[in-house]
């Protein structure tokens, strides 16, 4: 079986995602199907189909959570030695060469990648150049818009 792997925090999240389908949006929704279930007609009663639709969407979104979790490997950032190269749950300061533009990213596992947060999937063609790099090294990253050039400025294991 593959392992994926995930963050403390990332795994955190999850849990918490899947209690509050389980007890609270599953119970709402099975409430809301027996309400319009008692309207009547349930071939024309449009309640009950959004109802219905919303339970297999949480149904759902429950097994998927589930899975991720039972395939996981969750990764401690704190329980690696610091090294000084980039690895998996770092946080990596760079400096775009060419526009001379900042940017930090954390690198995490797929599921938690969420680029408005600055946290990009450990295959992300940026992560994939960036592992096994140390502070002051420059990397070449091919991006759909072509190659960016940066410059590696602060690695940090938070």
């Amino acid at each position: 079986m593959q392992r994926y792997p995930m963050t403390v925090e990332g795994e955190l999240a999850l849990q918490n995602e899947l209690k509050e389908l389980k007890s609270v949006r599953r119970p709402a929704v099975i409430i809301a199907i027996a309400e319009a279930r008692a309207h009547g007609d349930l071939k024309e009663n449009a309640e009950y189909h959004a109802a219905r639709e919303q339970q297999g969407f949480i149904e759902g979104r429950i097994q998927d959570i589930e899975g991720k979790l039972s395939g996981s490997q969750v990764i401690n950032v704190h329980d690696i030695p610091v090294t000084g190269k980039i690895i998996f749950g770092t946080t990596v300061s760079l400096l775009n060469v060419e526009t001379d533009q900042g940017v930090t990213y954390k690198i995490v596992g797929d599921d938690e990648a969420n680029v408005k947060v600055n946290k990009i999937s450990l295959n992300s063609p940026i992560a994939r150049a960036l592992i096994g790099k140390e502070e002051g090294d420059t990397v070449v990253v091919k991006v759909p818009g072509g190659v960016v050039e940066y410059e590696i400025e602060k690695v940090e294991h938070l």
